[in-house]
C-alpha cells in the first residue's frame, strides 16, 4: 500500500511540474519579445551525451530518431549557418554550393584529350560556384539522340547521381533541349550542358553596364529554344470561334499561352539589350576614332581563359587588373597606353578570355569587346605554356580570332608561365610555335623580349613631310613630337620650320602647313 501511495505522489508530482513549466514559458511569452534566447534554437543542436536515459530526465536522449541519417544526408553544405552578427551583413551568407557529376561523349580523338576536356568542365563547374564530386565518359561513334548518354549509361548515371547525392549533371557539350528533357527523365535531377555553364560564369564576373547588357542578351538567345511548360499552365488552348467547333464548353480561351507569352517576353527584351548595345558603340567609335587620329597604335593581349592575360598585363603597365586563379575571372576589355623603348605611344588591350565550345550566343554577343581584337595593329596570343594541351587552346583562340575578323593582324605568340615549365616541354613548345616568346608574369622573365618584339611591329612613321607650322599652332609640333619622328626643327619667322616622319593618317591634318617646293 506504501508503495502504491508512494508511485501514486511521485506521479502527481511530475503533473505538478509539468503543469508548472507549462505555466511559465506561457508567462515568459506573454511577459516581452525575448524570442532569440539562449537554447531556444535546441532542435538545431546534436544531443551532446550518447546515453539512453528515460524521457524527461537529464541523459540527452531523443529517442532513437532512426530517420536522422536521412535527414542528416540533406545538408550538403558542412558549417552552413544562417546566424549573422550584424544584420547589414546579410548579403554575405554562406551560398549553398551544388554537388554535380560532369559527363562526356567522345567519338574521335584520343582519351587524354576527352580527358582534358572533362578537366576542363570541372575548373568551369568549380568557377560557377559548383562541387565536382565523379564524371562518366563514354566513347561511341556518336551521341544518342534521345538521351546523349544511351539507354544504359543513363541508368548508371541514374545510380552515381542517387549513390553521392548530386543534385545537378552537366554535361560536355551543347544538348539539345529534347536531350535535356529526357535526360532528366531518366536521372531524376537537374541537367544543365556546358553552354549553361560558361553563360553562368559570364553572368557572375560582368561589371560594366555593357558587360551585364552582352551576358544577358547571349542568356536569352540560349533560353528562348528551351522554354519548358509545366502540366496544364502551359497547355495550347484555342481562342475565338476556333475553340467552338467541337472542342466544347470552356475551351474558348484567349488564344495564347503562357510559353508563347514568355516567348514573346523574351523577344521584346532581346530587342531593347540589342538597342542598348547599339547605343553603347558611337561611344568606343569615338575613342578608337580619336586614337586613329592622334596615330596611336594599338595592341590588343588575346588567349585562352586564365593564361595570365591580366597579369601580363599588370606586369607591363600596372594596370591593378582583377586578376584571379580562376576561368573568366575579368570579362571588361581594360585599356592601357605604355611607350616604346624609342619614346612611341601606344595602347594595351586586356580582352574577354576564349574557351574550346565558347557559345556562339556569346562571341556573338560580345562582338563589341572582340573588336578590340580585329581593330588592332598587333595580337600578342597568350598561352599556358604549362597547360597538358596548349596545341588545342592555340588552335581555339585562332578560331575565335578569325570569326573576330582579325585573321591578318600580326601576331605574337607568347608562352606565359615559363617558370613552371620545364626545359624539355620547352623544346616540345618551340616545336609548336618556333617564333614564341617565353614569359613569365609573375618573375618577370621575357617582358623585356616581348616589350621589343612589340616595338619591332608596331607600324613605324614612314611618310616625310616639310612643314611651317604658324606659333599659334604648337600643338601640332608637340604632337609631332610626342608621336612621330621628328628629324629637324628650326625656328623662322613666320613659324616652326619641322621635317618630320609621320604616319599616313597623320598627314591629312598637315597638308595646309607643306611647304611647297
Amino acid at each position: 500500500m506504501s508503495d502504491h501511495k508512494t508511485h501514486d505522489e511521485s506521479t502527481t508530482a511530475e503533473g505538478d511540474d509539468a503543469v508548472s513549466r507549462v505555466l511559465a514559458s506561457a508567462e515568459k511569452r506573454s511577459s516581452g519579445y525575448s524570442l532569440f534566447e539562449q537554447g531556444a534554437a535546441q532542435a538545431l543542436q546534436r544531443p551532446e551525451t550518447t546515453g539512453h536515459g528515460a524521457p524527461g530526465s537529464d541523459s540527452g536522449y531523443d529517442g532513437d530518431q532512426f530517420d536522422r541519417e536521412d535527414r542528416q544526408s540533406l545538408r550538403r553544405v558542412a558549417g552552413l549557418s544562417t546566424e549573422l552578427e550584424d544584420v547589414t551583413e546579410v548579403e554575405y551568407r554562406q551560398l549553398r554550393l551544388e554537388n554535380v557529376v560532369i559527363i562526356g561523349v567522345y567519338s574521335q580523338g584520343t582519351l587524354g584529350d576527352a580527358e582534358n576536356s572533362l578537366r576542363e568542365l570541372a575548373a568551369l563547374a568549380e568557377t560557377a560556384g559548383a562541387v565536382v564530386l565523379d564524371g562518366l565518359l563514354q566513347r561511341r561513334p556518336y551521341p544518342d539522340p534521345s538521351t546523349y548518354f544511351g539507354k544504359g549509361k543513363a541508368e548508371e548515371l541514374r545510380a552515381l547521381v542517387a549513390s553521392l547525392g548530386a543534385d545537378t549533371v552537366i554535361a560536355d557539350t551543347e544538348l539539345a533541349p529534347s536531350q535535356r528533357r529526357a535526360l532528366e527523365d531518366v536521372v531524376k535531377v537537374k541537367v544543365i550542358d556546358r553552354t549553361a555553364v560558361i553563360l553562368d560564369i559570364f553572368s557572375q564576373h560582368a561589371k560594366s553596364r555593357e558587360g551585364k547588357a552582352q551576358v544577358e542578351l547571349a542568356q536569352l538567345q540560349y533560353l528562348l529554344p528551351r522554354l519548358r511548360g509545366w502540366g496544364d499552365s502551359m497547355s495550347r488552348q484555342a481562342g475565338g470561334q476556333v475553340g467552338g467547333v467541337g472542342a466544347g464548353m470552356g475551351s474558348r480561351g484567349p488564344g495564347e499561352t503562357k510559353i508563347e507569352l514568355d516567348r514573346r517576353r523574351i523577344h521584346t527584351r532581346m530587342a531593347k539589350l540589342r538597342k542598348q548595345i547599339k547605343e553603347m558603340k558611337p561611344a568606343r567609335d569615338a575613342k578608337r576614332a580619336s586614337r586613329k587620329r592622334n596615330a596611336v597604335p594599338s595592341v590588343a593581349i588575346a588567349g585562352y581563359t586564365n593564361a595570365g592575360k591580366s597579369s601580363l598585363l599588370n606586369r607591363i603597365t600596372s594596370a591593378g587588373v582583377l586578376v584571379e586563379n580562376s576561368l573568366f575571372a575579368t570579362l571588361d576589355a581594360t585599356v592601357r597606353k605604355n611607350i616604346t623603348a624609342d619614346g612611341r605611344p601606344y595602347t594595351i588591350a586586356d580582352t574577354v578570355g576564349f574557351v574550346r565550345a565558347l557559345p556562339h550566343q556569346l562571341v556573338e554577343a560580345f562582338r563589341s569587346t572582340l573588336e578590340e581584337v580585329s581593330d588592332s595593329d598587333v595580337v600578342v596570343h597568350v598561352v599556358d605554356g604549362s597547360h597538358p594541351d596548349p596545341a588545342s587552346q592555340i588552335t581555339t583562340v585562332r578560331d575565335v580570332m578569325g570569326e573576330a575578323g582579325a585573321r591578318g593582324i600580326p601576331e605574337i605568340v607568347v608562352f606565359n608561365k615559363s617558370d613552371l615549365v620545364p626545359e624539355d616541354d620547352r623544346l616540345v613548345l618551340r616545336g609548336l610555335e618556333p617564333n614564341a616568346i617565353f614569359v613569365s608574369a609573375r618573375t618577370g622573365e621575357g617582358i623585356a623580349e616581348l616589350l621589343a618584339a612589340v616595338d619591332e611591329i608596331l607600324p613605324r612613321p614612314s611618310v616625310e613631310v616639310d612643314l611651317l607650322v604658324p606659333y599659334e599652332r604648337g600643338d601640332l609640333v608637340t604632337l609631332l613630337h610626342e608621336k612621330n619622328t621628328v628629324l629637324s626643327t628650326e625656328y623662322e619667322e613666320s613659324g616652326t620650320h619641322v621635317r618630320a616622319l609621320v604616319n599616313p593618317e597623320f598627314e591629312e591634318r598637315l597638308t595646309e602647313f607643306a611647304v611647297s617646293r
